[in-house]
């Protein structure tokens, strides 16, 4: 990266001198974004085929992601930046206080190369709404998006709202080094560190989506015809590179049978006899991913775990959904998140067991549960921590823009969507504002009130 071609100041002083401020100011910008999308549709499908492979159809989902977003942000822009009275009491009247929304100033936003678009431009939105400028650093690793996105912003926005630079990890370093007022990252934990220390140097305030381990669980009591299907789907769209994917099931020991059963079916309803010829299921990244999700695949083949599937294509980076039993979390599975199309099937006696289990590894970014009765429910919400809890389906809450988004602890810090991504781009001032008269002189020096008649007054 050039030092000479990025400026912080440039990207920083339209917030300093009150420009980003006005609503106006923050729906041009959010107008821009829509544009860039509805007149580059075509483009942006193409990159994502072109990066991983992505079925035009689950192109687009990213392409409504933000369009939900924008709409959400378009409606409500005027009540998140209103301000918000807050009581005063006795003592301090008369008198009011408020809270009010202010903009950081320049965040850099670094994308992930899973959903390369829309979560590169998501959290921008936010930033935008909350009137901010950015800089926006694309994943390398989805080169014909991040190239799209250098492209296409330079004629959508001026260079000092929002900036894009591309590269490998020494640009991100780089860029690191610039003291940024927010840092917004989406990716690996090993990355949040480097995230998180190079932050702490000119202590910018970060917030981290990363992922974990997300487990389902599957009880008595439900359908397993639509479990298996919205399992198998959510394993397999964008070839299970995504943050929130069921990572393994723990399945109750009475239906393993009949789940692994549908489980097949609905692979072979979705993908056909060979998975790895059908236009509707992804590939693989790059090399690396593939090589490690296949050496994997491999141990579990010699072992005679996998029960179903285990086809790959070297040549395409194409693995199909592979169903693979374990008998415990010291399995290689189970050492990380798996971020592809493999599913480890373990079983458990009751929902305590599997609870235990879950508690076990170290909070993830999303916990399933699929059947069971409205204590089981409750029991997982009162005996587990994850960034989001979804019953009977899974991902789908990440496409509810009202629904805060975010990790606990290993899985991230931090959350965005709507208002709550308003909220982490925007510093929340607190304010006072008093008149001159009835200025008491007891609070004054020499004083004249002793501490028991101050208990008295302020209680």
């Amino acid at each position: 990266m050039k030092q000479e071609s990025f400026l912080l100041n440039t990207l920083r002083t339209p917030v300093l001198d009150g420009q980003t401020r006005p609503e106006g100011w923050r729906r041009l910008q959010l107008q821009r974004i829509s544009s860039l999308i509805e007149n580059h549709e075509n483009q942006i499908l193409q990159a994502l085929a072109s990066d991983l492979g992505k079925p035009q159809t689950e192109g687009f989902f990213e392409i409504v992601a933000l369009q939900q977003e924008l709409k959400l942000a378009k409606k409500k822009l005027n009540d998140w930046m209103r301000p918000k009275k807050v009581k005063v009491p006795l003592s301090f009247k008369p008198g009011e206080a408020f809270i009010k929304p202010e903009p950081l100033g320049c965040v850099l936003i670094i994308g992930p190369w899973n959903y390369p678009f829309s979560l590169t431009l998501q959290p921008l939105i936010s930033a935008l709404a909350a009137g901010n400028t950015a800089v926006l650093k694309p994943s390398e690793h989805a080169p014909a998006t991040s190239a799209l996105i250098a492209e296409l912003f330079p004629s959508y926005f001026p260079k000092e709202i929002v900036q894009v630079f591309e590269g490998d990890g020494t640009v991100a370093a780089e860029l690191l080094k610039h003291p940024f007022d927010h840092i917004f990252f989406t990716g690996g934990g090993e990355i949040g560190k480097k995230i998180m220390r190079a932050a702490a140097t000119n202590l910018t305030p970060v917030t981290l989506e990363l992922g974990g381990q997300s487990p389902a669980i599957v009880l008595e009591g439900g359908d397993l015809a639509v479990t298996a299907r919205r399992l198998v789907w959510g394993k397999s769209l964008n070839a299970g590179q995504t943050c929130i994917a069921p990572n393994h099931l723990l399945v109750h020991q009475n239906l393993k049978d009949a789940l692994i059963k549908e489980l097949k079916a609905s692979i072979e309803n979705f993908y056909g006899q060979s998975p790895l010829e059908s236009p509707h299921l992804a590939k693989i990244v790059n090399e690396k991913q593939f090589t490690r999700l296949n050496n994997l695949l491999n141990e579990a083949q010699k072992k005679a775990q996998v029960i179903f599937g285990g086809n790959v294509d070297t040549k395409k980076r194409k693995i199909s959904p592979t169903l693979i039993e374990i008998d415990n979390f010291q399995d290689p599975l189970m050492n990380e998140e798996l971020f592809g199309p493999l599913m480890p099937i373990l079983t458990i006696p009751n929902l305590k067991a599997a609870i235990q289990s879950v508690n076990s590894q170290p909070r993830p970014l999303a916990l399933y549960l699929f059947g069971g009765e409205a204590k089981d429910q409750n029991y997982v919400l009162d005996k587990t921590s994850s960034g989001g809890i979804c019953f009977n389906d899974v991902v789908m809450q990440a496409g509810i823009p009202e629904l805060p988004f975010g990790g606990v602890g290993p899985s991230g810090m931090g959350r965005y969507h709507g208002e709550a991504g308003f909220e982490t781009f925007s510093h929340q001032k607190s304010i006072l504002k008093r008149p001159f008269w009835m200025d008491l002189k007891l609070r004054y020096p020499p004083y004249k009130l002793n501490i028991s008649m101050l208990k008295n007054l302020l209680s």
